[in-house]
């Protein structure tokens, strides 16, 4: 065997071109709708995470940065959704003690009418006898 087969060949490096495709592989993660993380942005450019964490601090950063401020936007975006909820909740409660109140009432003028109905019922059978009223008038 020959030495060069264990030794590994390192790749010519260009600091600009990495940089470039970094920011490039930043963009198309976000893209592809996946998370943004140093680690999904490094598999995207096919480097290592290490790599943008050592040689790259500047980009790890943005991608810190970009990371906080989505995280940002969608704790804004909840909080919003929540108070929205809220609202609506305490709209629907006063619905519901509106509804409440009606049926109450309607209980009320319901049980009244089956009071009369039933005196009207005896009236027409004749086991009830209706007594003059005297206006006081």
């Amino acid at each position: 065997m020959n030495r060069d087969t264990y030794t590994r060949r390192s790749r010519p490096r260009n600091r600009a071109a990495t940089q470039q495709q970094l920011y490039l592989a930043i963009s198309r993660v976000k893209q592809k709708g996946l998370g943004l993380s140093i680690t999904a942005v490094a598999a995207e450019a096919g480097v290592s995470a290490s790599l943008i964490h050592n040689t790259y601090p500047d980009i790890a950063e943005e991608i810190r940065a970009r990371i906080g401020r989505a995280m940002r936007e969608q704790r804004d975006a909840k909080a919003a959704e929540l108070d929205k909820a809220r609202a609506d909740l305490r709209e629907l409660r006063n619905q519901l003690r509106v509804a409440k109140d009606d049926l109450a009432r309607l209980a009320s003028v319901n049980e009244t009418l089956s009071d009369e109905i039933a005196c009207l019922r005896g009236q027409i059978s004749g086991r009830v006898r209706v007594l003059p009223r005297r206006d006081n008038a």
